[in-house]
């Protein structure tokens, strides 16, 4: 299966391709184009020409779209959850999940196109202001770069690409490497949609070639990008006056508070702990729970652990399967290695087959262990012991992320504590810090970026405010 890219609303091949392989089964998939300086500058400027169209779009007209390509994507969910766990390893029931949201995320998208606006403002609050009118309203910001991840393919691709069409924006997208087939799906499925040509543009190869070009061009007025923290530094740097909305690294902790059911939340933290291979920005990475329910936690937690299935995505049985790639493997595996000569307990896991990571609890890990402190990206998860929730705030806190954290209290005045003191984007009360639903402002402080995602507020982040001021003097 031969790719193209798609510029300007044609679907155009390069002169070199690369090879896409699975990374559960290792086997070629699909034959990806390199684009060139050249491609991507065509993709820049297919944009760049295209975007007054798209600021002259009307509301209902853009919104129709987005309405039109949720309805699409419905009709083909499941060939759409198929690619996603061909291309990224993501077992095929999370796959589905992750089509059912990005269903969601463009009918939200749809619905905020017909939001956008401004406000009045009541001058003659200053002296100086009487008989003057004044309002706001927001405008397109122009041609926005997106470069998206491996991890959420579909869904943060629609992140990106929603909430850019639904405020009249044209956009460059750049696909991760390892998962471009589902970027190309959407992108076919915007064409049936009704998308003009130049609107979306999709352009595949290296990052320092088609990334550097769309962040440093002077035509991009905004880039918006999903990844890790030393290229959301390396990309801020680069991007001079852009607009800029950076959604990067994260190690979520979770705080289970004496008194609390234990049995009740089991399922829902393994369930933040593995899911997607614990591939998601919002895993569960690190878990501090009381002295007093600790070894209860322990052992229950434990046990849902190793009832997991790991295997092939395609078994609608499998829970787990492959990392991204085989360097993910390697490094995981150094780091649990670390974290055992560091004196901390593998209780369960550790062990590889392939690309696979088996599910793995890491008991007593000090805080400076990489386990600990940077982002595992894996199936790894370190249940630690606190005496109290004032020492558990802290250790949360103990991070160069701040994306979201989690609590689970009975006690109303630790929740609101906690929503108080843990220095995060999101404090999720009664829940895992891996809750998102698609609508809601998503983002984090410190190294997790700035910005919000999540659509109205998106949207926000792509567009200009502009005041018009009428003198009835």
């Amino acid at each position: 299966m031969k790719k193209s890219l798609l510029i300007n609303g044609e679907w155009i091949g390069t002169d070199q391709y690369t090879t896409l392989y699975s990374p559960f089964s290792g086997e070629a998939i699909a034959e990806i184009p390199t684009a060139t300086e050249k491609e991507t500058n065509q993709a820049i400027e297919a944009a760049y020409q295209t975007r007054n169209q798209m600021a002259k779009m009307p509301a209902h007209q853009r919104a129709k779209i987005l309405e039109s390509l949720s309805q699409l994507l419905e009709q083909k969910a499941e060939e759409a959850a198929q690619i996603l766990a061909l291309e990224a390893a993501k077992p095929i029931t999370t796959a589905k999940s992750e089509v059912f949201r990005t269903i969601e995320t463009y009918k939200f998208a749809a619905e905020e196109a017909k939001r956008i606006h401004g406000e009045t403002l009541p001058l003659d609050a200053a002296q100086g202001g009487e008989g003057r009118i004044a309002y706001t309203t927001r405008e397109p910001i122009g041609v926005i770069g997106a470069i998206t991840p491996f991890n959420f393919p579909m869904n943060l691709v629609a992140h990106k690409i929603g909430p850019a069409i639904a405020a009249g924006n044209t956009i460059v997208l750049k696909p991760a490497s390892q998962t471009p087939l589902s970027a190309f799906f959407i992108a076919e499925l915007l064409q049936e949609a009704g998308l003009p040509n130049g609107a979306l543009n999709v352009v595949t190869g290296s990052g320092i070639v088609v990334g550097d070009q769309i962040v440093s061009d002077e035509r991009v007025n905004m880039i918006t990008f999903t990844g890790s923290p030393n290229v959301g530094i390396d990309i801020r740097n680069k991007a001079g006056l852009k607009r800029v909305t950076l959604e990067l690294g994260s190690n979520a902790g979770v705080i289970i508070d004496k008194g609390v059911d234990i049995d009740k939340i089991i399922s829902r933290c393994v369930t933040g702990a593995f899911s997607n291979q614990g591939q998601v920005c919002i895993s569960l990475q690190r878990v501090y729970a009381h002295e007093e329910i600790y070894n209860e936690f322990v052992e229950k937690f434990i046990e849902a652990t190793n009832k997991l299935t790991v295997g092939n995505p395609l078994d609608p049985e499998t829970d787990l399967s492959a990392l991204i790639s085989s360097n993910d493997i390697h490094r995981t595996v150094e780091w649990i290695r670390e974290a055992r000569e560091g004196g901390a307990d593998i209780a369960t896991g550790g062990e590889v087959t392939g690309n696979i990571l088996y599910p793995t609890v890491i008991l007593n890990a000090e805080p400076s262990l990489k386990v600990s402190c940077q982002e595992v990206f894996a199936p790894i998860v370190l249940i630690n012991k606190v005496r109290s929730i004032e020492e558990a705030f802290e250790l949360v806190n103990d991070s160069r992320y701040g994306l979201q954290a989690g609590i689970y209290t009975e006690n109303v005045h630790t929740a609101l504590d906690a929503a108080e003191k843990l220095h995060v984007g999101g404090v999720m009360i009664n829940d895992i810090p891996t809750f998102r639903v698609d609508h809601m402002p998503y983002g984090g402080v410190k190294e997790s970026g700035f910005g919000r995602e999540g659509l109205k507020y998106a949207i926000e982040e792509m567009t200009e405010l502009k005041l018009v001021v009428w003198n009835r003097n």
